[in-house]
């Protein structure tokens, strides 16, 4: 005859009552390992002692379909060891200094600055609208020599897109961002109204042919589907509009803002052809100053994991553990090691924050690499 309900109930109550009992010892005793730990500065995360304490954990189980569970039961009492101890040494003073300085405002007055592309492109819009229309500014070709640019001096901030609320994330961005030693301080949202151009005289009926950015391209996919153009890439919509007055064909249009209509003397044929009204491009601002502003609040970070079943799932249990908002996570192949990927995160928070600090700490001691993007 089975069990009653309501006994076996009871029965898992007065086992949970011991357990509970368990893990409260085991944990004053985690608080004592991580004391010593201070006082013999010795580091908190011991992957090799996890390793033997899990297979220790997987032997004593004597039913196997229990075994994975049991697993997963000691990775989380052990996570959660490992984040008081963490804090024990934020309380102790013992997090370390981050290598960034803290700043009431950006040196943008007598700042020079790089965009790509050319005149008339969105990324100049943008740094207009953070640093001014007066601002100090040249243009390069590639995002890659305005990084470049920055490293080497030769300006102090420069303006990159980042992602489009339609077409989502600028990837050789994220890419150059883990390569070189540059810093987001700062961002800028514009909204985006894709026209296409041509020359004087073109009726939209003759087109061919229409050049952009591929961003741009995706953005107006679905105006672009029933048209039947050729669809060339170019690395910015400014330089889309030059090619179209270079080559001076009737056939040629470009996508790109009504400034470069303007700057260079083209037709617009049709205004807002992008899919989603209200598209909007996140503009980052970079430099190759380790410094952040009193009042930032949004943190980015990258980061490399061990290749293992529930890599990801300890990282950000460090953001719920400091009860930190991540707003943002997007993944990029690692070159040169096929499947693995580095994590790109965002999330709220200042690095003068002592939950922040924590969390940093905890990442920087399990992830195989971790890396702040900047604190803007």
């Amino acid at each position: 005859m089975a069990a009653d309900l309501s006994e076996l109930r009871k029965e898992i109550d007065t086992i949970d009552q011991q357990i509970v009992r368990l893990y409260e010892r085991r944990m004053d005793v985690c608080r004592e390992v991580a004391q010593y730990k201070i006082e013999n500065g010795k580091k908190v995360f011991d992957s090799q002692r996890e390793s033997e304490k899990l297979d220790a954990v997987r032997s004593m189980v004597q039913k196997d379909a229990y075994k994975v569970g049991a697993q997963e039961l000691f990775e989380l009492m052990m996570s959660n060891s490992r984040k008081m101890q963490y804090q024990m040494l934020s309380d102790a003073g013992a997090t370390g200094r981050l290598p960034f300085m803290e700043v009431d405002h950006l040196e943008a007055e007598k700042a020079r600055v790089v965009f790509q592309g050319a005149e008339g492109a969105y990324s100049q819009a943008a740094m207009q609208c953070f640093f001014g229309k007066d601002v100090n500014s040249f243009h390069v070709e590639t995002f890659r020599d305005a990084m470049c640019a920055i490293e080497e001096g030769s300006a102090d901030f420069a303006v990159l897109p980042i992602e489009n609320s339609t077409a989502g994330i600028v990837s050789e961005i994220y890419d150059l961002l883990q390569e070189f030693e540059n810093y987001i301080v700062g961002e800028q949202i514009i909204e985006i109204e894709q026209c296409l151009l041509a020359l004087p005289g073109t009726k939209k009926e003759d087109i061919r042919v229409v050049y952009s950015h591929p961003q741009s391209l995706m953005q107006t996919a679905r105006y672009l589907g029933n048209t039947g153009w050729q669809q060339i890439s170019m690395k910015n919509n400014a330089f889309a509009a030059q090619k179209v007055v270079a080559d001076g064909k009737l056939d040629q249009a470009a996508i790109a803002g009504a400034s470069a209509a303007e700057i260079y003397g083209l037709e617009i044929l049709e205004r807002g052809i992008n899919d989603e009204k209200g598209n909007c491009t996140r503009f980052i601002v970079v430099t190759n100053q380790k410094i952040f502003r009193k009042d930032a609040r949004k943190i980015s970070i990258c980061l490399e994991i061990p290749h293992e079943s529930g890599s990801l799932y300890h990282m950000l249990s460090h953001f719920i553990f400091n009860d930190l908002n991540m707003t943002k996570i997007e993944s990029r192949p690692i070159e040169g090691r096929n499947w693995e990927y580095r994590f790109f995160i965002d999330f709220e928070g200042n690095l003068a924050d002592s939950a922040v600090k924590n969390a940093l700490r905890g990442l920087r001691e399990e992830a195989r690499s971790m890396k702040v993007l900047g604190n803007y």
